[in-house]
């Protein structure tokens, strides 16, 4: 097995999805300083999927990769987490909002 991403695209990434998955925990399980454990495994899950993407740092965001290295449950659940979460990063992180809609941009007019 190859050697996990270190790079700092992939610590970029990284860090939006659990921005997301926390803000989808608070709002649709109420939770406040932790994750719900049905939420911190799918954090794992995508923070593994991500140290091993055959893409390293030229990586695309998710949603405009051809390839769905997600298996399909955990895919619907990040799906959820993403539409959930997707409007209310503006909110809390606008920042990474910002840096990841124009990423996401420039990865599909390629």
């Amino acid at each position: 097995m190859s050697l996990a991403n270190t790079g700092p695209r992939i610590q970029q990434e990284k860090t939006t999805v659990e921005q997301m998955i926390r803000i989808a925990c608070r709002g649709r399980h109420h939770q406040k300083e932790m994750l719900c454990d049905s939420c911190q495994q799918l954090l794992q899950y995508a923070h593994t999927r991500l140290d091993y993407c055959r893409f390293g740092e030229q990586k695309s965001t998710c949603g405009a990769c051809p390839i769905h290295c997600y298996k399909p449950a955990m895919r619907e659940e990040i799906r959820v987490v993403m539409r959930y979460a997707g409007p209310r990063m503006l909110l809390h992180h606008p920042a990474d909002f910002i840096r990841h809609a124009i990423h996401g941009m420039r990865r599909k007019r390629k």
